[in-house]
């Protein structure tokens, strides 16, 4: 199996990057049922091989570009493998000691690596802060916003301790951009608190002091409480930043807890000329990233930090006897930083990856996947028939066709359905664009020409089809038999106008028709349309016809109504009509100037 996974990500390249197989592909190709007798190993790995790996979107390749990166690297995997043998559950020091004190240990050396204040770390004794291993982004933010609640909870007492934490919770409101991650909305509605999106500035998508401010004043005159922000260093979109310094200045001011979820451009953080965008971060009370994304480590690995771990404990504090030690209060149990209570060995693999590449190496990695991704944009811009709307930051890439979004939109999944390479999609401000990520430790300058070379031949294909497009003349409006409407739509259904049975749909297209329900219709027919005897140059089979039915007093069908009409033009003071108008009260159908019909009993 070794052999397998190294042969898979050396020839990573030569796989179609997204699958061809449909939802449900699977479930005829495995038993409903799990096997009853053990089964040769051979005859799993074969399925694997055969049943498995043909629905696989290969993140590893260097033609996937959707998303955000999400590599592996040996020394992860072989660091995963330990950590799975040996299996130990990290939720007290005293559960395994190792496992505790190896996060401590490499959370300070990631945190010294991207800048972060002496406050954030657990070497620091005189602060109170440090890092903890988390599952996902998503999952760290859930976490800082239930510690700002809880904060928010003890500040509210403090001043008025008649009020209950339900009556509190029902006034607090947090922040964040309108191009913050879904995670960030997810996290406000299982905490049961109000979000409020703050608008993007439309010409870097980021969200400034002076947004945060008044929004907050607002919300203060309103009788809410402001009591958490989320600023985005990286957002989904576009990779935009949010202006760190100023709203760390007000919540500062106002004594909210600001969190920063940078899940993607963190592991940028490493690089010093990246750095620029933690200006800052002293104000910041927890920030976290994903070395999963970047930084070698395969998933699940988010790295995050807070400057006072008091505020963790106090939210997700539990200490039943069973989970008592000796060394309880002197030493970190993990248990009290997150939402689970057990955690695996993840620090092993972020030890093996730290000390196998070293800063250097993995700082030439970043560097070279933010110089690709530059590449990319010379080539984009260089053909004036696409466009960047937004500034690339890093190693991703906006770009659209110039024009209608829907050319950009059937771009894009022409490219998909071919299965050389994937990206997907974001609406900025109004404007449908790709997201090209470089995401693969083995891409190169020639797998970025290869894809753009695909892209443009497909936009040539999308462009040529929409300039072939003939525009219909215009025909001048006809009569249209039924029979032939009937043949051209299937789907409508003469038995619909015919049937004369009650309460059944005559009208197939609302559009042309309205119901009248109103005892006026015989008044407004007759206003509408003034009537006479009918001509007689008509052939009497026709009058016959048409007095018989009036006077009969039945449902007649539509198109019976219509010969009526047609067949009668007008001379109000005829008896005969109204006679035969008599018996028609209440079912006679109407035109009205603009010839839509305003029918009753239809």
């Amino acid at each position: 199996m070794v052999d397998f996974i190294a042969d898979y990500l050396t020839n990573i390249r030569t796989r179609r990057v997204f699958p061809s197989v449909k939802p449900g592909y699977m479930r005829p190709l495995i038993p409903d049922e799990a096997p009853q007798q053990p089964q040769p190993f051979q005859d799993i790995f074969d399925d694997f091989q055969n049943v498995v790996l043909p629905g696989i979107t290969h993140w590893q390749s260097p033609h996937m570009h959707a998303y955000f990166p999400a590599l592996n690297s040996y020394p992860s995997l072989l660091g995963d493998m330990l950590a799975d043998a040996v299996n130990c559950l990290g939720f007290t020091w005293a559960s395994s000691p190792a496992c505790t004190e190896l996060e401590t240990i490499v959370m300070d050396w990631l945190g010294k690596m991207i800048g972060l204040p002496a406050t954030f770390l657990h070497a620091n004794k005189d602060s109170p802060g440090g890092g903890v291993i988390q599952t996902t982004a998503s999952e760290a933010t859930f976490v800082a916003l239930m510690a700002g609640r809880t904060e928010a909870f003890r500040r509210c007492k403090a001043s008025h301790p008649s009020l209950t934490q339900p009556q509190i919770n029902a006034k607090l409101v947090a922040y964040c951009s309108d191009q913050a991650h879904s995670s960030v909305e997810k996290a406000g509605l299982i905490g049961l608190v109000q979000m409020h999106y703050l608008e993007s500035n439309p010409t870097d998508l980021s969200i400034d002091g002076t947004t945060l401010a008044e929004a907050l004043q607002r919300d203060k005159d309103s009788g809410l409480i402001p009591f958490w922000v989320c600023a985005t260093l990286g957002t989904t979109g576009a990779c935009a930043f949010d202006n760190l310094l100023e709203l760390g200045l007000v919540c500062s001011q106002e004594n909210i807890w600001l969190h920063v979820d940078s899940a993607y451009a963190g592991s940028a953080f490493i690089c010093p000329e990246f750095r620029h965008w933690l200006n800052g971060i002293e104000y910041v009370n927890s920030i976290a990233f994903n070395p999963s994304k970047w930084l070698m480590v395969h998933f699940d690995c988010t790295a995050m930090w807070v400057q006072d771990a008091g505020a963790l404990h106090r939210t997700f504090n539990v200490d039943p006897l069973y989970l008592q030690h000796e060394n309880s209060g002197m030493a970190i149990d993990y248990m009290h930083w997150q939402i689970a209570l057990s955690k695996r060995f993840r620090s092993l693999k972020l030890w093996f990856v730290l000390r196998s590449y070293g800063v250097t190496g993995l700082q030439e990695h970043i560097r070279k996947g933010v110089r690709l991704a530059a590449r990319f944009e010379a080539l984009v811009l260089a053909d004036q028939r696409f466009e960047v709307p937004f500034k690339r930051t890093l190693g991703m890439v906006v770009f659209r066709l110039r024009g209608e979004n829907e050319l950009t939109e059937r771009l894009l999944k022409r490219l998909n359905s071919t299965g050389k390479i994937h990206c997907v999609p974001a609406s900025l401000k109004g404007r449908y664009v790709i997201r090209f990520t470089v995401t693969s430790a083995q891409t190169t300058v020639e797998d970025i020409c290869n894809d753009w070379s695909i892209i443009r031949e497909t936009t040539t294909i999308i462009l040529e089809e929409e300039e072939g497009k003939e525009i219909a003349p215009l025909i001048p409006a006809r009569k249209v038999p039924l029979g032939e409407t009937k043949k051209r739509n299937s789907n409508f259904g003469t038995s619909l106008l015919l049937a004369n049975t009650p309460m059944s749909p005559k009208i197939v297209n609302g559009s042309f028709a309205a119901i009248f329900d109103s005892n006026e219709l015989f008044n407004e027919f007759t206003r509408k349309i003034q009537l006479r005897e009918v001509d007689e140059s008509s052939p009497a089979i026709v009058r016959r016809r048409i007095k018989g039915m009036v006077m009969a007093g039945k449902q007649f069908s539509l198109d019976s109504r219509m010969d009526l009409v047609s067949t009668i033009v007008s001379n109000p003071e005829n008896d005969d009509n109204e006679e035969m108008m008599e018996g028609e009260k209440g079912r006679t159908g109407s035109f009205s100037n603009n010839h839509k019909f305003l029918i009753q009993d239809y």
